[in-house]
């Protein structure tokens, strides 16, 4: 169930935000929206690349609190916003993802 939650919330929820959001340009805000993905570039700096059991946010500097709130900012310029939303939406994904590990790894 983690997983279909995980990749439902990063692949298919965008879709609905940019269908009901921003029609007229949805397939443009869908895939700014998907390419914030690339926040999780900040994964190669770990060792272990991947841990099952390890939550993403607070430990990768681009998944930090203070990137966290930089992106809530971003909220505030319209030129900013899709960005804005997609890093938010995949923190949210990823903080869901913490509560999982807190369940099945400790």
């Amino acid at each position: 169930m983690q997983q279909f939650i995980h990749y439902f919330l990063h692949f298919i929820f965008p879709v609905f935000i940019a269908w009901f959001f921003y029609r007229k340009t949805w397939l443009k805000a869908y895939l700014i929206m998907l390419a914030t993905m690339l926040v999780d570039a900040d994964h190669l700096l770990a060792r272990p690349i991947y841990d099952p059991c390890r939550c993403s946010i607070g430990f990768h500097p681009l998944h930090s609190p203070v990137a966290i709130a930089v992106y809530c900012l971003l909220l505030f310029f319209p030129r900013t916003r899709l960005i804005a939303i997609g890093l938010l939406l995949h923190m949210a994904t990823d903080g869901i993802d913490c509560l999982f590990i807190l369940k099945h790894c400790l």
